[in-house]
């Protein structure tokens, strides 16, 4: 699929934007070119120590912020795909820091926008978060701006052979800032903190969330925003797993959290399709590029019923205690005791 493509990651130097390359080196030896896209230079040469142009023929590195349109622009040139990665994620600092948020998440978008319709890019995948879905922290709201905009840009693309779509899926297991590393490094005092007992999450794997993607880019027709089906967890079964002889520490809920995550909400339903191991949230547009029956039929799915929600604390799929033990030690810590 990508063999002969040139591609440009953004943020191509955090986790899923270097795990997303290295999986594509591996995978797709034919690859043309593979640009890595990011700001920060120390990065871009650790990075560059484990994949040299010298023996990577295809990689190439461009320092460079997504706020800048006219250096994404120029690193656009050429490129057939984009997969958008780049953002600002952390939610106090989304509070503390609005604008910047603002700037990289929204104004980011429509530079990557931009650059595809003037560059002759043909697919733009963007990664998104379940707290883009009916967001209530300001980081959520730049992301759901941040969709709007990648759906609406199909309608921008005229008579260009050019697709763009949205993944969205729920935290990545073990990624910096993250619970688990969190519970791994203070489980040494005996007492881990957490916000509520009934708290829920979705999880899915960094190597699960680019095979995702990879999926996502080969059937898209351009507008959906994709969310993959993924297990939850309550959070007390991750401190179990992580820390069993620990006592828990109750501090409550902190501004911007919700108990329990979505991905899929009630008014989504109108226009959510299921398929066997995804959905997909199809554009509402007055005039559709495409036909849904069609679209159903070819990839075989079907409508969800109205009222439909995908919400991390009713989700059917949950992981167990001896399951998120499994996961720690297969894709965070090898030496994890799971015993």
């Amino acid at each position: 699929m990508l063999n002969g493509k040139r591609i440009l990651v953004t943020g191509g130097t955090g986790s899923f934007g270097k795990a997303f390359i290295r999986k594509v080196l591996k995978d797709y030896p034919g690859i043309e070119r593979l640009a890595v896209y990011s700001r920060d230079e120390l990065k871009q040469y650790e990075m560059s120590q484990e994949f040299p142009e010298s023996e990577f023929k295809a990689i190439r590195y461009f320092l460079g912020d997504v706020r800048d349109q006219a250096r994404l622009k120029r690193a656009c040139e050429g490129i057939d795909i984009i997969i958008h990665a780049a953002a600002l994620k952390q939610v106090p600092a989304a509070e503390y820091n609005p604008m910047e948020f603002i700037k990289t998440n929204i104004m980011g978008a429509e530079s990557i926008v931009n650059a595809a319709l003037d560059n002759g890019v043909k697919k733009v995948l963007a990664l998104s978060t379940d707290k883009a879905a009916a967001p209530i922290n300001l980081y959520g709201a730049t992301k759901l701006c941040s969709d709007k905009l990648f759906v609406a840009a199909n309608n921008m693309r005229g008579f260009r052979d050019l697709k763009f779509c949205v993944v969205r899926y729920g935290n990545v297991l073990g990624s910096r800032g993250s619970v688990v590393p969190y519970f791994l490094k203070t489980k040494e005092t005996g007492v881990l903190s957490l916000t509520d007992e009934k708290m829920t999450r979705f999880s899915i794997t960094l190597e699960e969330g680019i095979d995702f993607v990879l999926n996502c880019l080969e059937k898209t027709w351009g507008g959906e925003i994709f969310i993959p089906k993924i297990p939850s967890y309550k959070l007390t079964d991750v401190a179990k797993a992580v820390g069993p002889n620990c006592t828990h520490e109750f501090i409550g809920l902190r501004p911007g959290e919700k108990m329990h995550e979505e991905m899929i909400t009630s008014s989504d339903s109108y226009n959510t399709l299921e398929f066997e191991q995804y959905y997909a949230i199809t554009p509402s547009w007055f005039e559709p590029l495409w036909s849904i029956d069609e679209y159903m039929h070819q990839l075989k799915g079907k409508k969800v019923e109205c009222g439909f929600q995908y919400n991390s604390g009713t989700n059917s799929d949950w992981l167990t205690v001896d399951q998120i033990r499994q996961q720690i030690k297969d894709h965070i810590d090898p030496n994890f005791n799971v015993s």
